[in-house]
């Protein structure tokens, strides 16, 4: 079996005993944004599996867009990432 190389953490382990790998992030190519492709890249950060600079840069996302991401989650969970929802969690 054949490894490929990567730079950086291969796994981690989230605290409901999940095992998050590389693979487990969206593609680099990525749309659309769904809320669990969302919520994947925002716990890689989190648990360090990548940056929130190499995260941004791979997936072309603000600062701003990727802090509000984590806001939304921190405070409402993963349902505050789905688009149809925003009106509900966002202050006017």
């Amino acid at each position: 079996m054949y490894l490929k190389k990567i730079e950086g953490v291969r796994a981690v382990t989230l605290p409901d005993g999940q095992v998050m790998t590389q693979a487990d992030l969206p593609p680099v190519n990525t749309s659309r944004w769904v809320a669990s492709r969302k919520l994947a890249v925002v716990r890689g950060v989190l648990y360090g599996l990548v940056t929130q600079d190499e995260a941004c840069a791979r997936y072309q996302l603000s600062e701003e867009e990727f802090v509000e991401w984590v806001r939304a989650v921190s405070l409402h969970g993963e349902e505050a990432l789905k688009v149809t929802a925003l009106k509900n969690y966002r202050q006017p």
